[in-house]
């Protein structure tokens, strides 16, 4: 049984906007949505415990593009972590319940590489395609729950990219 929500913490994670030196956002393309169902979403994944958000960010960078941090530069941290809830329906489905939500620490960051470099088939793979996109198309793109929060660090991170 799930605790109650407000009792519930938030699951700290990290999350990557990775540019290309166009300034086009790699989105993917999740593959745990419904067949017709777009979803896609930037880079992101858990802080294990006594990780760091930057050792993080750049593990599941590699973890879900196959992109090596060699092949980017860090170009801004976001200023505070940004929150988000999961919907009622999700709660105890995902994280086995004990998460209301997620906390992320942002990184802006810049793809040196090309797009072979950028391998999706990865051991614990998250995303079906990928694709580079223009910026302000990244709130339209996300689930509904987390449009806010993509809008937020979109406006941090606007300027760099």
């Amino acid at each position: 049984m799930t605790a109650p929500l407000d009792e519930l913490p938030y699951r700290p994670c990290a999350g990557i906007m990775l540019a290309n030196m166009q300034g086009k956002i790699f989105v993917g393309q999740r593959m745990d949505r419904p067949e017709g169902t777009d979803a896609w979403q930037m880079p992101q994944g858990g802080i294990d415990d006594g990780e760091e958000a930057e050792t993080a960010a750049l593990r599941e960078l590699f973890e879900e593009t196959g992109v090596r941090a060699d092949l980017v530069n860090i170009l801004a941290r976001s200023k505070e972590e940004h929150f988000y809830d999961l919907p009622d329906d999700m709660i105890g489905q995902i994280w086995k319940g004990k998460y209301r939500g997620q906390r992320q620490m942002w990184f802006l960051m810049r793809f040196k590489g090309t797009d072979a470099d950028i391998n999706i088939e990865t051991e614990h793979q998250e995303f079906s395609s990928w694709q580079w996109v223009d910026a302000p198309r990244l709130p339209q793109l996300i689930v509904p729950f987390k449009k806010r929060l993509y809008e937020n660090i979109l406006s941090e991170f606007a300027d760099l990219i």
